[in-house]
């Protein structure tokens, strides 16, 4: 924890830079952070679990770090409601109008809250015609 003097306290979030559980291993031996924050598409989905659960043993929530696009997002909802210490998921809605485009099921949000997918997979698919369509020059 911060404090900010008068007795006011904030969790430290840190390490969202960071790539597989050795690099972790000194922040959490030294309990150097509250909340450990997770780069799901560096580490992996397997990699990212054991992070996780590594934090867990040492009674550190986790965040998922997520600047990317919807399928990320996706992704890293099931990351989030596979994991026992998970704490707040970064999303980033400020982006290209034509987002939603990209995949055959945008991100649903209400109050606040990532609505799990129901459909296969990671719930949505990539949708190949936009992406071509936008395609980096």
């Amino acid at each position: 924890m911060l404090s900010f003097g008068m007795n006011i306290m904030a969790p430290l979030a840190s390490c969202e830079s960071l790539f597989g559980r050795r690099q972790f291993k000194d922040y959490l031996e030294n309990y150097a952070m509250d909340v450990g924050i997770v780069d799901l598409p560096w580490n992996g989905i397997l990699e990212s679990m054991k992070i996780a659960a590594m934090a867990d043993a040492y009674e550190v929530n986790c965040a998922r770090h997520n600047f990317y696009g919807h399928m990320s997002t996706l992704m890293s909802a099931h990351f989030c409601a596979a994991i026992p210490n998970f704490r707040i998921m970064e999303i980033d809605i400020d982006d290209v109008p034509w987002k939603d485009d990209l995949v055959t099921e945008p991100p649903r949000i209400e109050n606040g809250h990532l609505i799990m997918p129901t459909k296969p997979g990671w719930g949505a698919d990539v949708n190949e015609a936009p992406v071509r369509k936008h395609a980096p020059k």
